[in-house]
């Protein structure tokens, strides 16, 4: 069964090299990156076809994947699993709890669907996300917070600053950080004219406001990571 895995490995890696190009790519080239013989490449290529893969080309021209194809989720590498399993451990542990929630459901959706030889990697997984110790718990419900986020919505707040004074702020929510002893939520604020994080344990009322902000968040999010020179998440 392992040499299956084997190979369902290997036309994940074959997908994801057709997907990083727009033009055709040779057998040669691929067979190449993979460390596999041309003939591999041919057989791998009508069996992706096979599963509703539309690939054009032929020998000889070269390959393009057009987009839309999902694989099945046994194309899941090993390290992938771990990585998903650990990135859930995370959310169970240091998320609020609809998101821990969402990560026990996202746990038993992954075992359902995947074979039976992979479905040790997420009981007896090798890699542990550890608790954090004496964090603050939070003064509101944070599914809330990323609600109005997910919406784009300005929110009215009560917050009481670290010399115990209380404000209301409007802001305009992008983004909630999960730190190991914090939880924060980043947004633009309007009583300062500037980018402002606001602890989730100060934060006393939160009210989402029918009104949306008027700048996209993903170029608000690319314009506070240039201001405090936060790294982009890996994977975008």
């Amino acid at each position: 069964m392992r040499a299956a895995v084997a190979r369902a490995d290997r036309l994940l890696h074959l997908v994801q090299q057709l997907r990083r190009r727009q033009r055709p790519v040779s057998a040669e080239t691929l067979a190449d990156e993979l460390g596999v013989s041309i003939r591999s490449i041919y057989r791998d290529i009508q069996s992706l076809r096979a599963q509703g893969a539309e690939i054009a080309g032929e020998p000889g021209i070269g390959y393009v994947l057009k987009p839309g194809f999902l694989l099945p989720p046994l194309m899941f590498s090993d390290d992938e699993i771990e990585a998903l399993v650990l990135g859930l451990q995370f959310a169970l542990d240091q998320g609020d709890r609809t998101l821990g929630r969402a990560a026990k459901d996202a746990v038993g959706k992954l075992r359902a669907v995947l074979p039976p030889d992979l479905r040790h990697l997420i009981d007896d997984a090798g890699v542990v996300a550890v608790p954090a110790w004496g964090r603050q718990d939070d003064a509101i419900d944070l599914a809330l917070v990323r609600r109005a986020i997910r919406e784009q919505r300005k929110v009215e707040l009560g917050y009481v600053d670290a010399k115990g004074e209380v404000t209301t702020r409007v802001i305009w929510p992008i983004a909630v950080a999960f730190h190991e002893r914090v939880r924060t939520v980043v947004a633009w604020c309007e009583l300062r004219q500037a980018y402002r994080t606001f602890r989730s344990d100060r934060i006393r009322d939160f009210v989402a406001q029918e009104s949306r902000y008027p700048r996209p968040r993903k170029a608000m999010i690319r314009e506070w990571r240039a201001i405090v020179g936060a790294r982009p998440a890996a994977f975008e």
